[in-house]
């Protein structure tokens, strides 16, 4: 009789032990597929995040062209940001100059050469006593030279445009912290001549040439 309870009770037990590893196999079978999943996704987050911050040329082209140094600061080169308006600005200051110069030249040229006394009063005074062929050829000069201005400006303006664009390009072109070039000075006690050693490092690789 005893034996047959204790048969009994054993039997229990082995239904419920079986019972218990049923949810375990159940979460070790699933626990793969979600870390995977999981996987899957850090890794698509990753490429997300990379892909937005690589740096694009053909944006500080486009930038530069449309607002002279946007490209430079889309490039993080802000020192070029002063140079290219300081350029910039000077040919447009020569441009207003020229301009401005060639109308009163060529309002002198017109009031000297009409017929009515009276319009010499908005005459320049600087040109007052000027021959009116004078004025005229001073008039033709100092139009080329607008047109110079505009040519200056147009140049300058095309030089941010490429030189956004290089640095940008450049840009891609990362130099490693691990890659280092020294020079070590020698002597060489066998021949008693001095050496100089030039010391290349790729990360833990060393590699060295002699002068």
């Amino acid at each position: 009789m005893i034996m047959k309870y204790l048969f009994f009770l054993l039997l229990i037990f082995s239904v419920v032990a079986l019972h218990a590893q049923q949810p375990d196999s159940v979460v070790q079978k699933k626990n793969p597929v979600v870390l995977k999943k999981d996987s899957t996704k850090k890794k698509l987050a990753i490429f997300k995040k990379d892909s937005a911050n690589i740096h694009s040329p053909k944006k500080a082209t486009i930038r530069s062209a449309i607002i002279p140094g946007w490209g430079q600061a889309y490039n993080k080169k802000y020192w070029k940001i002063p140079i290219v308006y300081g350029a910039l600005g000077t040919a447009a200051g020569f441009f207003f100059y020229n301009r401005k110069e060639y109308s009163d030249a060529r309002d002198a040229y017109r009031y000297k050469v009409d017929t009515i006394p009276s319009n010499d009063i908005f005459i320049k005074p600087k040109f007052q006593p000027v021959d009116p062929e004078a004025i005229r050829q001073y008039r033709n000069s100092i139009r080329q030279y607008v047109d110079y201005s505009v040519l200056a400006f147009l140049i300058l303006w095309g030089l941010n445009v490429v030189d956004a664009t290089v640095d940008g390009h450049l840009k891609a072109f990362e130099v490693s912290e691990n890659l280092s070039l020294k020079i070590n000075p020698g002597y060489i006690p066998q021949t008693k001549q001095g050496s100089i050693s030039l010391l290349l490092t790729f990360g833990k690789n060393t590699h060295s040439s002699s002068k």
